[in-house]
């Protein structure tokens, strides 16, 4: 059976557990496949790698939420007004 590996570097578990900083250092920064068995089963995700992810995410769900905002009715302000 074949399965996607969502990265250009992948590790066997046994390589891991021999290693763990050899292993992250290999993927230079970038996520890194951990194998089972020829099997993905986790992603290694270096800290500042995980963290560009979750700005990533909030990005997108503030922009779900100024796209529904789009339609609401706004207020015309001008400077003199404030």
């Amino acid at each position: 059976m074949t399965y996607q590996v969502l990265t250009e570097v992948a590790a066997s578990i046994s390589e891991l557990k021999a290693n763990p900083m050899k292993v992250v250092s290999s993927g230079q920064g970038m996520p890194i496949a951990v194998l089972n068995r020829n099997e993905p089963a986790f992603y290694c995700v270096p800290a500042a790698a995980y963290e560009a992810m979750m700005e990533l995410i909030d990005d997108v769900e503030l922009l779900k939420i100024v796209k529904e905002r789009l339609d609401e009715p706004a207020v015309k302000v001008t400077l003199d007004d404030l």
